[in-house]
């Protein structure tokens, strides 16, 4: 059977198939460009700009809060936290509840209180949830579309409630990770970005009522306000990362220092000790990604870790080939059957998913056309050999 072969950056190992991305003629992937134009930002002037977004949100009569932060408790918000403190920023932390907390995941949010802050915790209806996580796996491929959603609608939600226009987001994923030019140089969240890149796929909420037969006032914390009530409090999203330079290492490095947990190892299906040590389902979401477009977080961090010239790129190729990718018997010590329990799914309806929505043109097949898998349950790539 004829290989197809996928197209890498010559830089980092980030592959053609990832969405939003273009690798441009000179080989390099949006995120390298991205990377590179940091070079020429005026930094000074950026946080200039900051400091003119914030006096000017900051509230005179010191009876509202000058900023919401929304919080999951891991390295980046809680560097948040710490920077908004910094700046004399009287800020509300919201966390939009996780599915399926970790014990990590709760000792690193209660550290976020301990800062000095106040804080908010929204939890959806759990058997609600519950269905949703197991409908949008059974049909888009993907546990956590409803943590995805909740995490940017509730904390606007919350603001427009309560009257409170600056929110102060982390990362720009697109500038971070690799996106369209405009959305990665940009310094504002908003209604289109969250319908475009807020992680919610090709559901709409507005899609669940009819296709899971929920009445509509059940979704509420999963819908983004509308125009009218964004204008009328005059909500304004800011990324954090646009106006310092954003280093998801440091980030976590200042974190610990105040307090915030690591795991004892590198988090299975990473390279780092650091992220995602909230959410147990957060490693199924990271295998379908890998499913459908053969990279993984390995990919996405060993990416970040070579253009910040901490990694080599034949290093990185190494460790792709032999951490990325494996199959999610177990996260952050918990056993993949305990999660799916979670959602009433067993692991045999889980591997027939799993084989419905991976992408046959990025593994190989036998004669027949059925995936061959090792003696592990992993998928072998077309073309872990032919990275140049």
């Amino acid at each position: 059977m004829e290989e197809s072969y996928i197209k890498y950056c010559k830089r980092c190992i980030t592959p053609e198939t990832k969405p939003d991305i273009r690798i441009s003629i000179n080989g390099l992937c949006a995120g390298c460009r991205s990377y590179d134009d940091r070079n020429i930002i005026d930094w000074d002037k950026r946080k200039k700009e900051f400091l003119t977004i914030i006096n000017k949100h900051k509230d005179k009569n010191n009876i509202n809060y000058d900023c919401i932060i929304p919080c999951s408790g891991g390295k980046d918000s809680t560097y948040q936290t710490i920077k908004a403190l910094e700046f004399g920023l009287n800020p509300l932390c919201i966390t939009a509840s996780t599915d399926m907390l970790s014990e990590i995941g709760r000792k690193n949010i209660e550290n976020i209180k301990k800062l000095g802050v106040d804080h908010m915790e929204v939890s959806t209806d759990p058997k609600l949830r519950r269905k949703i996580n197991l409908f949008t796996l059974e049909t888009i491929g993907d546990i956590s579309w409803a943590e995805h959603v909740t995490i940017f609608t509730i904390p606007v939600r919350i603001a427009v409630a309560m009257r409170i226009p600056l929110i102060i987001w982390g990362e720009n994923a697109s500038n971070e990770h690799g996106g369209p030019v405009n959305d990665s140089t940009s310094n504002i969240f908003d209604r289109r970005r969250f319908e475009e890149l807020g992680g919610i796929g090709n559901l709409r909420t507005s899609d669940l009522p009819d296709l899971m037969g929920v009445h509509e006032k059940k979704l509420i914390q999963y819908t983004y306000p509308s125009e009218a009530e964004l204008k009328d409090v005059g909500v304004t999203g800011i990324f954090l990362g646009y106006h310092f330079p954003w280093d998801g290492k440091i980030n976590a490095e200042i974190a610990s220092k105040h307090g915030f947990t690591t795991y004892h190892k590198n988090v299975e299906g990473s390279i780092v000790n650091y992220e995602n040590l909230d959410n147990l389902q957060m490693r199924i979401h990271d295998y379908f990604k890998f499913l459908k477009y053969g990279f993984d977080r390995v990919t996405d961090w060993c990416s970040v870790y070579i253009r910040r010239g901490r990694m080599k790129r034949e290093d990185a190729i190494a460790i792709a080939r032999e951490k990325g990718g494996k199959y999610p018997e177990e996260y952050l010590g918990v056993e993949l059957s305990e999660i799916l329990k979670e959602i009433d799914c067993d692991k045999q309806k889980f591997d027939k998913l799993c084989d419905h929505f991976t992408n046959k043109k990025l593994f190989k097949l036998d004669p027949s056309g059925n995936l061959i898998r090792d003696n592990h349950n992993n998928l072998i790539k077309i073309n872990y050999d032919n990275i140049t």
